[in-house]
C-alpha cells in the first residue's frame, strides 16, 4: 500500500515534519471543538516553510514546485483534513503576486512567512475615493482567517470595472464572526469577515486572477486552477487515512460471534480493493496533469488551454473519487464509524465537504466536455 512519501528535507527536516503531524493527530478533536486551527499549529506551518513555499527567493522564499507543495498538503490532510485545508493557503503568493511590486516589497520585507486568508464572495460595492476605496460589507468562507495577519475581501469598485477585486487589509481592520457551524472540515475556521467603513489604498488591491507582477515560473502556473487543486488534494490525504484505518483495524481482530473478521470477508476484500483503485488512479491523473503543465512552463512554453482544462478535470475528479473511496471505507466500518470521534467518521464528514466547494462542482465536467468538443467553456473556468 502506497504512502505519500514527501522529501522532508524540503520542509525543514524529518524531526520538524513528524512533530507537526504528531501534534495535529493528537489535537484534531480539540481543533473541531474550537472550529479553527490554533496559532501554535500555524506557527509550525511557518516553521516548515508552508507560507514561503512560493515566495520568490529574492524575498526569502523557497520557490517550490506545485507538486511538491500539493504532496505536503496531502500528507498533512491524512492526519486532519481541516489542517490540510488551512495549510493549503500557503499558496497565497499566487494571489498576492497581482499586487504592485512596491506593495509586495513592503509585505515581504520583514518575513516571507505571511499568512493571508480571505473571502471574495459575495463581492461588495466599494466607493472609489482619491487614492483607494472605502470598503464595507460581510464576506463568507474565510478559511484560516484566525491565523492570518492579512485578510482579503472581494469588492466591486463603482468606477465601471467589471472584474471583482481583492482588497487586502491588516487583521486589526477586520471583525471575524464565528459563523462556521458545519459537519465537515469543522476546524477550517471559515468564518465571516466584516469590514466597516475602512479606507483601503488602491495599491493594496488587485484583480482576482489578474496578471502577476512577478516574473518567475510559479507565477506562470494557472492561479485559479491551483486555487482549486490545493483544496481538492486534501481529499487524497483523507481517503488514504480512511482506507488505511479499515485495513489496519481489521488485522488480528476476531469477531465476537466467531464469524470471519472483516479482512477475511470477500465483500470487504473486493470493496477495499475498489477504493484503493479509485484513490490511486485519481491521484495519478491529478499529478500527471499538474506536472505536464509545470514541465511546459519550465521549458519556457505557455500551457495550452487543453492542458489547463485537464488540471480542472483532474481536480474535480480527485475530490469525487476520493469521496467515493472514503464512503466505501465508512460502510465497511459498520456502527463504529458512526461515532463522531471515530477516525472514519471524521474522514467521511471532511471529504464530503470538499465535494461541496464550487471549484469541484458538476460544471467542471460540463466545461471540460465542452472543450473536448471544441466549444468554449464558461468564463472563469480557465
Amino acid at each position: 500500500m502506497y504512502k505519500n512519501s514527501i522529501d522532508m528535507d524540503l520542509w525543514g527536516g524529518e524531526e520538524k515534519v513528524n512533530k507537526l503531524l504528531s501534534d495535529i493527530r493528537a489535537q484534531r478533536n480539540d481543533f473541531d471543538k474550537q472550529r479553527f486551527i490554533p496559532n501554535h499549529i500555524v506557527e509550525q506551518f511557518k516553521d516548515i516553510g508552508v507560507y514561503r513555499a512560493f515566495v520568490p527567493k529574492a524575498f526569502g522564499g523557497t520557490e517550490k514546485s506545485p507538486s511538491e507543495f500539493l504532496k505536503l498538503i496531502e500528507t498533512i490532510s491524512a492526519e486532519d483534513g481541516s489542517a490540510g485545508w488551512v495549510a493549503s493557503f500557503g499558496m497565497n503568493p499566487a494571489y498576492l503576486a497581482s499586487l504592485p511590486m512596491p506593495t509586495l516589497e513592503k509585505i515581504w520585507k520583514e518575513s516571507p512567512d505571511i499568512v493571508f486568508a480571505g473571502g471574495i464572495f459575495p463581492p461588495q460595492k466599494a466607493e472609489k475615493v482619491e487614492g483607494g476605496f472605502i470598503v464595507n460589507g460581510r464576506w463568507q468562507f474565510a478559511s484560516g482567517c484566525m491565523g492570518a495577519s492579512l485578510l482579503g475581501v472581494g469588492i466591486m469598485p463603482d468606477d465601471g470595472g467589471k472584474l471583482p477585486r481583492m482588497a487586502v487589509l491588516t487583521a486589526d481592520k477586520v471583525t471575524i464572526e464565528k459563523t462556521w457551524n458545519v459537519h465537515g472540515m469543522a476546524a477550517t475556521g471559515s468564518f465571516d469577515l466584516i469590514v466597516e467603513n475602512v479606507f483601503v489604498p488602491e495599491k493594496m488591491t488587485f484583480i482576482r486572477g489578474g496578471a502577476p507582477t512577478i516574473d518567475s515560473p510559479f507565477f506562470k502556473y494557472p492561479s485559479l486552477s491551483f486555487a482549486a487543486q490545493v483544496l481538492s488534494v486534501t481529499a487524497l490525504g483523507i481517503a488514504r487515512s480512511a482506507i488505511d484505518h479499515v485495513v489496519n483495524s481489521a488485522k488480528g481482530r476476531k469477531s465476537v460471534t466467531g464469524a470471519p473478521n472483516l479482512g477475511e470477508r470477500h465483500y470487504a476484500q473486493i470493496d477495499i480493493a475498489k477504493a484503493e483503485a479509485k484513490v490511486r488512479s485519481a491521484r495519478a491523473f491529478f499529478y500527471e496533469a499538474t506536472d505536464e503543465v509545470w514541465d511546459a512552463i519550465m521549458a519556457g512554453e505557455e500551457p495550452t488551454k487543453d492542458q489547463i482544462s485537464l488540471i480542472r478535470l483532474a481536480t474535480t475528479n480527485v475530490a469525487r473519487e476520493c469521496a467515493d473511496a472514503t464512503r466505501i471505507a465508512y460502510n465497511l466500518s459498520g456502527m463504529q464509524g458512526a461515532y463522531l470521534d471515530h477516525p472514519i467518521s471524521r474522514c467521511f464528514r471532511d471529504v464530503n465537504l470538499v465535494t461541496q466547494h464550487a471549484f469541484m462542482g458538476e460544471v467542471t465536467y460540463q466545461n471540460a466536455g465542452a472543450m473536448m468538443f471544441e466549444h468554449s467553456p464558461f468564463p472563469g473556468y480557465l
